[in-house]
């Protein structure tokens, strides 16, 4: 177990100055309120927050850092109190201790509108005090080395979460050396057979690896004392993850990878960088396209470097990196490096800038849709970046896989709505074009045109998707606006109200207020959308005695004896809620099939199926995104409708009704007729779940002997 000496020892070493009174009094609370308990491994308790405490000495993080860590179980474990904790230590400490016990509560394996909500507040965190993610980081660290004691489940369940969560996060804070330690302690876990073929790999060749690993290191030595260029050089294995995901990505047998070693060198000047760059490349011949300049267009995380690969004295590829002192600090330990060591104060400016990327992950918090935001979070988590061009040499840093559009909207908001076209290295190109490393991309705007919703298949970053969706949502609502005001009129019309008088009267508003909207129009976007009836609004409008009237006539009319439709569920509607829904007898959509809305007026969303014809003739500006909600869990039956051709025999109706029934499908309507040519041809109106257990129902009808031809029909008189 770790000694507070030693952590004490270390912090003195890079900052002589610090508070050790502060570190000894929260190890003594610590040891106070975790007095008793014991971690699985058998261990007293404390020795975790010690070894969280060392983890944060060695990123070389500031006394407030070190103490909230040696604190940053108290509340959550203990009866410890966030008021204890604020008197005895101060806001500073309690406000990292608190964002840890927060993040700690989240289990990110959850329903996907739990998990959003659950990143949503790790973000606020991060973006609110960086130290709060490093101290967690830290902790998880600490627990996936110990994961060993835990149960199989918990130990694949830990793993599973460190990947796809901890692992993204410290390789976008640039915290390399804690990236690579929690990627292999995941890989043991969750592939165990994979990273002993891998360990077992590695170690047989350990003895020619070393000795590789000195002749190539002497080599480039000798080069660089010739050119009198002063260098430390570094040679190592990769780690086992990133062994894996190339042996995965290219499929190939551990035996069959050779650019297993990277080099190092590490000068103390920028322009030393490229000055052993091309002493490298006059050692050994580069190979084309291996080569990545990191140094003039960093990574996100603030990672500088030159890459290179080349072809090495014994016809092997080499991978080498070279560097500065200082940017190699920075790429082990990231935003741990930018830390200052100054009581109360965070990130500078300029430091603060370089990761901007944790406040713009708020920007996707807007979005209300958990869906969209958790695609936003795993673009600004999982970035594969290209480096494109303005005409004017402005860097612009985009994902891989980015368009023209993405380019624009990255430029500024405006641009990217009005954006008609591009060039891309002053070729016109189409706007789905892939953006490529180096690419002069010049955007063509025009004031007409405006975004289309087929935009969101292919742009791929977060700001475009979310400026997008913003736009259309603001469109649709002033559609239904405008839509709502049309019905509005025509039925104060027909009520012989004037037009004028109601629409500038303070009734309006009133009406609005009592049917729960806040302003008149919300209220049109209401009745546009369907969510409101428009006899609702007018009733409120007729003088009393016009309503009586209109009641006195109702009541003399005969009932009607058709049954109002059956209410089905199903869909969603994407970035908008209580919606009056219904399914178009056209094509008579069911689960499984694709689907899209139709906004109709007054009678909110017709939901068709993707394939229907009716679609392509609607208006397409009035289409929205639906789907089906896969949460819905009722056994909900859908209409629809099937032809059978058979042959005639004696009988044949009966089957062909079993064998319906005996897919637990009920028969609503059904017609048969026999055609001259003495064929029988059968049409029925079942019930179905969905697509699936439509198919089951037809397989069963093909089964049967004499059964020519089994259809779906989409005609309109289901």
């Amino acid at each position: 177990m770790i000694r507070i000496n030693a952590i004490i020892d270390q912090l003195l070493s890079y900052w002589p100055q610090a508070d050790i009174d502060l570190i000894q009094k929260a190890y003594i609370f610590s040891a106070k309120v975790h007095e008793g308990q014991v971690r699985l491994s058998g261990e007293a308790y404390l020795s975790h927050p010690l070894e969280v405490a060392w983890l944060l000495t060695q990123m070389k993080l500031d006394q407030v850092t070190v103490a909230a860590g040696l604190l940053h179980d108290t509340i959550e474990d203990t009866l410890a109190t966030t008021k204890i904790i604020e008197e005895k230590f101060g806001p500073e400490i309690l406000h990292i201790v608190n964002g840890v016990t927060k993040i700690s509560a989240i289990h990110f394996q959850s329903q996907e509108e739990r998990q959003a909500e659950n990143i949503r507040k790790m973000i606020l965190a991060m973006s609110d005090d960086i130290r709060v993610i490093l101290v967690k980081l830290a902790d998880r660290l600490h627990n996936m080395r110990t994961l060993g004691f835990q149960s199989p489940e918990k130990q694949i369940s830990i793993a599973q979460e460190t990947l796809d969560i901890y692992a993204p996060i410290s390789a976008r804070l640039g915290m390399h050396r804690i990236e690579t330690e929690l990627e292999d302690l995941c890989l043991y876990y969750l592939e165990p057979s994979a990273y002993q073929t891998i360990k077992d790999g590695v170690a047989r060749k350990r003895e020619e690896r070393e000795r590789y690993i000195r002749e190539v290191k002497a080599l480039l030595q000798n080069k660089m004392e010739m050119v009198h260029l002063p260098c430390r050089l570094e040679g190592r294995p990769k780690h086992f993850y990133s062994i894996y995901k190339k042996m995965i990505n290219q499929n190939l047998d551990i035996s069959q990878l050779y650019d297993l070693i990277a080099f190092r060198v590490i000068v103390k000047e920028l322009a030393e960088c490229y000055e052993a760059l091309g002493h490298i490349h006059s050692l050994w011949k580069p190979i084309p396209g291996k080569f990545n300049d990191y140094i003039n267009l960093p990574k996100t995380n603030q990672y500088q470097s030159l890459h290179t690969k080349v072809i090495g004295p014994f016809g092997e590829r080499i991978e080498i990196q070279i560097r500065t002192e200082e940017m190699h600090r920075v790429a082990e330990e990231g935003i741990a490096s930018h830390w200052q060591y100054k009581e109360g104060q965070p990130l500078d400016e300029t430091d603060a800038k370089k990761f901007k990327w944790v406040r713009q992950l708020l920007d996707s918090q807007k979005v209300q849709d958990p869906r969209e935001f958790l695609e936003s979070v795993r673009i600004d988590l999982f970035p594969d970046e290209v480096y494109v061009f303005t005409p004017q040499g402005q860097v612009k840093m985009l994902p891989k896989g980015a368009t023209p559009i993405d380019f624009a909207y990255a430029v500024h908001t405006e641009v990217g709505h009005h954006c008609s076209g591009a060039r891309v290295n002053k070729k016109m190109v189409p706007l789905r074009t892939f953006l490529q490393h180096g690419d002069v991309v010049e955007i063509i705007t025009s004031a007409g045109h405006l975004p289309s919703k087929d935009w969101l298949k292919i742009v791929k970053t977060s700001k475009a998707k979310n400026r997008i969706r913003q736009w259309l949502k603001i469109e649709e609502r002033k559609r239904s606006i405008d839509i709502g005001k049309d019905l509005l009129e025509k039925e104060l019309r027909k009520n012989q109200l004037s037009v004028s008088q109601q629409m500038k009267s303070d009734s309006l508003l009133r009406i609005a207020q009592e049917l729960s909207f806040q302003k008149v129009d919300d209220l049109l976007a209401g009745i546009g959308f369907g969510k409101i009836s428009i006899r609702q609004v007018v009733h409120r409008m007729l003088p009393k005695e016009a309503i009586e009237e209109k009641n006195e006539e109702e009541s003399l009319t005969f009932p009607s004896r058709r049954q109002p439709p059956r209410e089905r569920g199903g869909v969603l509607i994407r970035g908008v809620q209580d919606v009056m829904t219904r399914f178009a007898k056209c094509c008579t959509p069911l689960p499984g099939d694709e689907v899209v809305g139709f906004i109709t007026r007054g009678r909110g969303i017709t939901v068709h199926a993707r394939f229907c014809p009716q679609v392509v003739a609607e208006d397409q500006e009035r289409m929205i995104e639906v789907q089906w909600d896969t949460s819905d869990k009722t056994k909900t039956l859908y209409p629809v409708k099937i032809e059978v051709w058979s042959n005639d025999k004696t009988g044949m109706l009966a089957e062909v009704s079993a064998a319906i029934t005996s897919a637990e499908s009920n028969i609503l309507k059904a017609n048969a007729m026999t055609t001259p040519d003495k064929k029988a041809f059968y049409q029925f109106i079942i019930e179905v779940s969905d697509t699936l257990h439509l198919q089951t129902v037809m397989n069963n009808l093909k089964k049967i002997k004499g059964i020519i031809n089994v259809i779906r029909s989409f005609e309109k008189n289901v």
